[in-house]
């Protein structure tokens, strides 16, 4: 697994951290049968430049606290076990993992582990549109989370 890790804030991640984003991505493919040969970006930004990402292509003009850009859409067709290429991107607004953090009471740690883990599993083909598929997705972002020590 690698990681490729951008943070165009002024936020100073220390190597906790930056171990726990790769613990997240890590125990995110373990947990779903991905091979360890994926390479994932991540990018932390502020509030204005998710707003311009999210408005750009999701026409959605806000901010939001991830975005997901998975590379693939069709899992049938190639097989996860292989690897060895780019699985996406995910883009994480440090404002909002900041305020909800704070909201929901529980580590910033907690939080972008949450938001890391939530884009993986997107990235790895899961979606939350409907009421049976957000059952299944935040089922498996909760045992991921648990496995990692960052219960809610």
């Amino acid at each position: 697994m690698k990681l490729v890790f951008s943070n165009e804030t002024d936020f100073v991640f220390d190597s906790e951290m930056m171990d726990m984003f790769n613990e997240a991505i890590k125990t995110a493919l373990e947990f779903e049968g991905f091979s360890q040969n994926w390479e994932v970006g991540l990018t932390i930004v502020d509030g204005e430049n998710i707003r311009q990402l999210n408005g750009k292509f999701r026409g959605i003009d806000r901010a939001t606290d991830v975005l997901s850009f998975p590379l693939y859409d069709n899992w049938d067709k190639f097989p996860k076990e292989e690897g060895g290429a780019i699985l996406g991107d995910i883009v994480i607004n440090i404002e909002k993992a900041v305020e909800q953090s704070r909201e929901y009471g529980h580590s910033l740690k907690r939080e972008l582990g949450f938001l890391t883990v939530h884009s993986m599993l997107h990235l790895m083909g899961y979606d939350h549109m409907t009421e049976d598929e957000e059952k299944e997705m935040f089922d498996r972002q909760r045992k991921i989370l648990d496995k990692m020590g960052l219960k809610r």
